[in-house]
């Protein structure tokens, strides 16, 4: 007999002994390595950096997806369901009716430009936000489904993605590629005195652009200087003050509290450095509801006026002031600092935020003609309202939640009633013969997407001069068929009224314009001249002089 304390010795004892080793070790391993399914941080990141670039313009930041255009992502039973064709949508778009819980879409999703490895990335990063059951989808699940698509390849895809042809010039104009980013723009802009052109990156990067050959050169990491504990940030408003100050608008959605926020912050930068901006700082920043559904359109465009003041637009939170029913969102409909212009005195090292106009649901861009009249492009609501050019001047109301451009009825049943006394100033009329389909129209057609305008003053020769240029980026709704992709020339008449023609199409959803030494350099976000095709790629920088 053997004591208790002896070693086993014998077979059965030697077998016991190493299987119990065997699980001690396979347990250290588990311990030191992530168990399969689990992702860790940094797998998101890398996934939320790739949706960002490629999903957010229709799924929104949260994944809310825009009611009645595009689908949730946010606790979206369709993943769960199916993941496989979720996955193929990514590779290869995806068209016709779904039902993504227990509501009905009927557009049209664009490929993304994804690399097997990002398509499992941006997935995977999916999978595990917004109250999405969590998971992981693998570069073999990838390469498995696409196999299955119109797209066999990712490099099948690139070629289909491939930049466009130029489009051709209007008489007594050329056009040539300037640039192409490596990132998606939002929006272009240059110094007083002339010399570089700026291009800014959604994350808050800065690049400067040399106008004669196109060469970039990063000026501002978003990371050195945007608090990202805020929200991810969302920056599309460059400009500089004539003392070659650069200014930055950033908003980010805080999910700290018990609401949801959108955090706006400008930032203006405080030092220079071989010429360039350097160190910026928060200039001015505040926080109201972030929007409910997809409409957080946030604040977009920053310019210094003729009068010395800066100017910066803010989007609308609702499509139309609706409540919504998220508990975690504000249900007051548009907010005081939303669906207008802001104004401020540069001056002011603590400034204060003037509200100049109201009633403008989303003034992408605005620009001022010799006589220091503003001008701005407005995007329309869900309904099929047509799209806006308004005369703007201080203390003036453009009509939103109330009424939309020339309709006098009323776009939803929930449209609340005008307060009483209330006056609206219409939009410009649009005579024609393009940018808006039946003639007169206040003032483009449903969907367009009006975004960067700019003027050209009595310098440029001709039929050019004395006339605005705006850029329409695009419809986003698949029943309102390709309108937009193009650039406008828009001259006034006598009466207020518009003749709009059209100068430049197919373009590669147009986004900004700039204007410099005689020349007008124009943004495409992407590379695709439809509605159906990627927004993954950045496009181009184009140049057009006369």
């Amino acid at each position: 007999m053997k004591r208790r304390d002896e070693p086993a010795i014998d077979g059965e004892g030697a077998l016991v002994t190493v299987t119990t080793m065997f699980f001690r070790i396979v347990l250290l391993l588990m311990a030191a390595v992530p168990m399969w399914g689990q992702v860790e941080e940094g797998e998101l990141a890398a996934g939320k950096a790739l949706y960002a670039a490629n999903c957010l313009i229709c799924h929104q930041l949260n994944g809310q997806g825009t009611p009645g255009a595009f689908p949730p992502l946010a606790k979206s039973d369709f993943l769960v369901k199916d993941l496989e064709r979720s996955i193929k949508a990514v590779c290869e778009g995806l068209s016709g009716e779904i039902v993504v819980n227990g509501r009905r879409y009927n557009n049209s999703m664009p490929p993304a430009l994804l690399n097997d490895d990002q398509v499992a990335s941006v997935m995977t990063y999916v999978l595990n936000s917004w109250g999405n059951g969590g998971g992981r989808v693998t570069r073999e699940q990838v390469e498995e489904a696409r196999r299955e698509t119109q797209y066999p390849t990712f490099r099948a895809l690139e070629e289909a993605n491939r930049y466009e042809p130029l489009p051709k010039a209007a008489e007594g104009m050329k056009i040539r590629e300037l640039a192409r980013p490596s990132v998606h723009f939002t929006r272009l802009a240059g110094k007083k005195g002339g010399g570089d052109l700026y291009g800014l990156a959604l994350n808050g990067d800065v690049f400067a652009i040399d106008r004669t050959n196109g060469s970039s050169r990063q000026v501002l990491w978003g990371r050195n200087y945007i608090n990202k504990k805020l929200g991810e940030p969302f920056c599309a408003g460059l400009c500089f003050d004539s003392k070659n100050r650069m200014y930055v608008t950033v908003n980010q959605r805080n999910e700290s509290g018990t609401l949801v926020t959108n955090e706006v912050t400008i930032f203006r930068s405080t030092t220079e450095e071989e010429g360039e901006a350097k160190e910026p700082r928060s200039w001015y920043r505040v926080a109201y509801p972030h929007g409910i559904g997809g409409f957080n359109h946030g604040v977009h465009q920053i310019a210094e006026g003729p009068d010395g003041m800066i100017y910066v637009t803010s989007g609308s939170r609702t499509d139309g002031n609706e409540e919504g029913n998220d508990p975690r969102y504000w249900k007051g409909g548009e907010h005081e600092l939303t669906a207008c212009i802001w104004r401020f005195d540069p001056a002011a090292e603590v400034p204060r935020l003037e509200i100049y106009a109201r009633g403008l649901r989303n003034a992408f861009g605005f620009c001022w003609n010799d006589a220091g009249e503003m001008f701005a492009t407005e995007n329309g609501p869900d309904a099929n309202a047509p799209e806006e050019l308004n005369r703007i001047e201080k203390g003036k109301h453009y009509g939103f939640p109330y009424q939309f451009a020339d309709w006098n009825q009323k776009a939803y049943p929930y449209t609340p009633d005008a307060p009483k006394g209330l006056e609206f100033t219409r939009p410009i009329r649009n005579l024609g013969p393009d940018g808006g389909r039946g003639k007169p129209i206040s003032t483009f057609d449903p969907h367009s997407s009006p975004a960067g305008i700019v003027w050209l003053g009595k310098s440029f020769r001709g039929e050019y001069g004395e006339s605005f240029l705006v850029v329409r980026f695009g419809q986003l709704v698949e029943t309102a068929g390709d309108v937009g992709f193009d650039l406008l020339r828009i001259r006034m008449k006598e009466g207020g009224d518009a003749e709009v023609k059209v100068l430049l199409r197919p373009l590669a959803r147009p986004l900004d314009l700039n204007v410099a030494d005689g020349k007008i350099f124009l943004l495409e976000y992407t590379r695709s001249v439809t509605g159906k095709g990627s927004m993954g790629f950045p496009g181009r920088i184009l140049e057009i002089s006369f």
